[in-house]
């Protein structure tokens, strides 16, 4: 499967704990901060704002926490400055990889950052170097036992959705950026539940990975993703399901 699917449903499986949800938590406040602060406290008119709250419900963030955040963001209340950086590099097996971050320090975070790539046994890269091999896309991940396909593209596409596809049990709706929060919206009031929901970082090509290279790519996602100041990973790598099922199994 794909990295993006891949990924999301990884991901799904780990906020499932307590300790994931809260740096989830974490996460989603630092983007309502800085989409109030960018596009002011009313999620009627700041579309970014309005997607970032619908982040933080999906993950059960208490309503006190979002309020709090959005007044911070306002300046209600005394918050951090955050700034936004994309960095870029390589992991195992030439796969390509892109981190969004939102950042109080980036001297911290550029050196952090650096260290999980080699880690990882991979390298941390100049601005652009892989930018170019993605699109921003919002990607819903969807049961296919959930959901007949044809009911799913007839909602999704009505919304604005540009593209659905099915892999390995899942449905995959792909939408500009600009229409995320309608298209979530609109499966929302159709009562689908969706595994996962983002806007990140398509691949518009993919590199097959053996199960060595899928074990340290998978690991230096993990690694990334659990960094404070990352709010999304995208990479663009391949597992088969035969490779997958051997890493599972083997833990």
């Amino acid at each position: 499967m794909a990295g993006h699917s891949k990924w999301a449903n990884i991901k799904h499986k780990k906020a499932a704990t307590d300790a994931k949800r809260g740096k989830a938590w974490s996460k989603l406040s630092k983007a309502i901060i800085v989409a109030a602060k960018q596009g002011g406290p009313d999620p009627a008119g700041n579309s970014r704002l309005r997607t970032a709250i619908a982040d933080a419900k999906a993950v059960s963030m208490p309503k006190d926490n979002i309020e709090r955040a959005i007044k911070k963001g306002s300046g209600d209340t005394d918050g951090d400055n955050y700034e936004e950086i994309i960095y870029e590099g390589y992991g195992p097996g030439g796969v390509a990889v892109m981190c969004d971050i939102l950042t109080d320090n980036r001297n911290r975070t550029a050196p952090e950052l650096r260290k999980l790539f080699e880690k990882g046994s991979g390298k941390l890269g100049a601005t652009g170097c892989v930018g170019y091999l993605f699109d921003r896309k919002g990607l819903f991940v969807i049961s296919s036992e959930t959901i007949d396909e044809e009911k799913l593209m007839d909602i999704a596409l009505e919304a604005g959705a540009e593209d659905i596809s099915s892999s390995d049990g899942s449905f995959e709706v792909l939408c500009d950026p600009n229409v995320y929060t309608d298209v979530g919206e609109a499966l929302e009031a159709a009562g689908v539940e969706c595994v996962s929901k983002q806007v990140t970082r398509i691949p518009q090509n993919t590199v097959d990975l053996d199960v060595d290279d899928a074990r340290k790519v998978l690991k230096l996602m993990e690694s990334l993703d659990d960094h404070d100041d990352v709010q999304s990973v995208s990479a663009n790598f391949n597992i088969s399901d035969e490779a997958m099922a051997e890493i599972t199994a083997k833990g």
